[in-house]
């Protein structure tokens, strides 16, 4: 989705008056029906450094302008101020000294030469040390940071370091990342819910023009069972073949999240439907409805918000009480909607945009989820779209 993309260059000029006019239209509105958390300054980490600085008044101001007294200390006031330091750049020069024998130097054949090993490096005899590695890394597919970019930084610290040793940099520590990756896929596979999506992605030296990065997610909340962090695992593949998920997966045969996509099928996965895509479909329904007219698609609209206003108040909660608040509250809401999509769908032409609305929740191949698994978190949903 666009708006969940990294700015592009138009954006980038407006984004703080955007942000600024969002801020102004928020304070503007007055009658509010519900209540809302009044927005204040987060404090400021208390384990980051601090320089303290006394702003005090000199010592002949410190008399009472009324009698002449002298004036003694009831308190003091303090505010904090972010101070940012640029990032140091710096080079760690390995000295290691050589040694030898005089006595073989003078009578011998051989002088054999004692020296230290070099340190471990992630990638020998080159200049990148794990920490450079890791900046750059993080740069580019975490802030989206282009390499020509961040060779321009460089240069301002007066570094000559080119787009392409950066590049190879890159496809070496592929290698390094295998072990992790391997590691994270396997217990990525133990859990009982994957969420799954493929994207399009252009490569240049492929013989097709388009090829597809899959991408594969899981963290759990889930009761009784072991909290994980967020596991979100890449698989490029040049084309768009249902057998690329089946070689990711393997056996597993837990739920998988998905679109209304066909491919999928082909895996030994319990299929399941994605709240975001179902609710998109019912958005695009609604926009191509008669202008002013109400129906189906804005019923089901209303329906999911219930849902989601659920998600949203239990939000910070422990798994096993999340798990109690949706048998008691989202089942029931989800039965209904069950009920609702089995009759609506007899009566809808499937190639409308209602259809295919209906047809996306009701999909014969994805049964329906349990209630503890079937509301994607937000964060979830955001790697995913």
């Amino acid at each position: 989705m666009s708006s969940e993309s990294h700015p592009g260059q138009g954006e980038l000029f407006n984004e703080a008056e955007a942000e600024v006019e969002v801020v102004e239209q928020d304070t503007d509105t007055q009658t509010i029906s519900y209540t809302r958390k009044t927005p204040r300054r987060q404090s400021l980490p208390k384990d980051l450094p601090r320089e303290t600085v006394v702003h005090d008044i000199s010592d002949e101001d410190k008399v009472c302008y009324c009698c002449g007294g002298e004036l003694h200390q009831m308190g003091e006031a303090k505010s904090e101020k972010l101070e940012f330091i640029p990032a140091q750049v710096k080079v760690i020069e390995h000295v290691r000294p050589k040694y030898s024998c005089r006595t073989c130097e003078q009578q011998g054949i051989e002088v054999k030469v004692k020296i230290a090993p070099l340190p471990a490096s992630p990638i020998p005899k080159g200049i990148a040390t794990a920490s450079l590695l890791s900046q750059i890394i993080t740069s580019k597919y975490q802030y989206g940071l282009p390499l020509y970019r961040q060779e321009s930084l460089f240069k301002k610290y007066g570094i000559e370091l080119s787009r392409s040793t950066m590049a190879d940099w890159l496809i070496k520590c592929s290698a390094l990342f295998k072990p992790l990756f391997e590691r994270l896929k396997a217990i990525q596979l133990e859990q009982s819910v994957i969420q799954a999506d493929e994207t399009t992605l252009k490569v240049s030296n492929e013989d097709k023009s388009t090829c597809y990065m899959w991408l594969y997610c899981t963290g759990t909340d889930l009761p009784n069972e072991n909290p994980i962090p967020n596991i979100v695992l890449y698989d490029y593949q040049n084309n768009r073949s249902g057998r690329c998920a089946v070689d990711y997966l393997g056996d597993y045969s837990g739920y998988l999240q998905v679109d209304g996509y066909q491919g999928y099928a082909q895996t030994q996965a319990t299929l399941a439907g994605c709240w975001a895509h179902a609710r998109r479909k019912f958005k695009e329904a609604e926009v191509a409805q008669a202008k002013g007219k109400t129906g189906k698609a804005n019923w089901a609209l209303n329906h999911i918000q219930k849902l989601y206003r659920i998600e949203t108040r239990i939000k910070g909660k422990s798994a096993q009480q999340k798990y109690q608040v949706r048998q008691t509250e989202s089942l029931p809401l989800l039965n209904q909607y069950k009920a609702w999509l089995d009759k609506s769908v007899l009566h809808v032409p499937p190639k409308t945009a209602l259809g295919k609305a209906l047809g996306y929740s009701a999909m014969p191949q994805v049964v329906p989820m349990p209630v503890q698994y079937s509301i994607a978190s937000s964060k979830q949903r955001r790697l995913m779209d």
